[in-house]
């Protein structure tokens, strides 16, 4: 049974589904913000055999099912807002599977995936572990598993959090602390976990964000390890299941 919180964001996310056309929109990102997530993905992301069978789990419009299709992939997107599926649909081709679901409750068998994805998801849920054992359960040893959340000690957020507790308020959103989410995922079968930080700035400041993203400025924030992370919105974690050897 979903918590008030989860409840709460299930509905705005149907409510985004009917009521906006933008993939951007219907995700809850400004144009910015998702197109930098998107260039994030798609410069660390290394793909698969063609033909592997990959899940997008809480696809929204299918920004990112797309990608994967795209790179010679078979895929499924699955996402729990309906109107959302029917217009990641009609805009995708037709060799994209969509289904809704919830995605502690994936409707494939344990295994049965080559990878899977889960972006802009955990933010709305009341805790992360049973969306990440779900995720790990669902790919094969030695397949992918790729998550991403927002930072929780990303600087901007910290004084939000403390402004908040100072008017007896909680964030609207949860955000995580990159090594918790990673030691859940090796907790749950996870090797090879990488944890990349992704500095997105806020609309007022997007003429920037070329800046930020820059070869240089990603090597330093990444090269910082921990010391990087209030410099960084969002974390980027890749892992490999069990079974097969980490990849260098």
């Amino acid at each position: 049974m979903r918590s008030g919180f989860e409840e709460n964001w299930r509905r705005r996310f149907i409510e985004r589904g009917s009521r906006f056309d933008d993939d951007a929109a219907i995700a809850g990102w400004t144009d910015a913000g998702l197109a930098a997530r998107m260039r994030n993905f798609q410069r660390t992301w290394r793909g698969d055999a063609p033909g592997a069978l990959w899940v997008d789990a809480g696809c929204g419009a299918g920004s990112y099912t797309r990608h994967l299709a795209a790179a010679g992939l078979r895929v499924i997107g699955l996402d729990y807002s309906l109107p959302s599926v029917q217009k990641a649909r009609e805009r995708s081709a037709r060799e994209i599977v969509w289904a809704v679901s919830d995605v502690r409750r994936l409707p494939l068998r344990p295994g049965s995936a080559d990878g899977v994805m889960c972006f802009g998801v955990l933010q709305a849920l009341d805790e992360p572990e049973a969306a990440i054992a779900e995720l790990m359960a669902t790919v094969r040893p030695g397949g992918q598993v790729w998550i991403d959340a927002l930072n929780a000690v990303c600087l901007p957020t910290l004084a939000r959090g403390a402004l908040a507790r100072l008017k007896g308020r909680q964030l609207a959103l949860r955000y995580h602390r990159a090594a918790h989410l990673a030691e859940l995922m090796r907790r749950h079968g996870a090797v090879d976990v990488r944890i990349r930080r992704v500095p997105i700035l806020p609309p007022a400041l997007a003429r920037l964000q070329p800046l930020v993203e820059s070869r240089a400025c990603r090597g330093l924030l990444n090269a910082l390890g921990p010391l990087g992370s209030p410099f960084a919105h969002a974390v980027l974690i890749s892992a490999r299941r069990t079974g097969a050897p980490a990849q260098s």
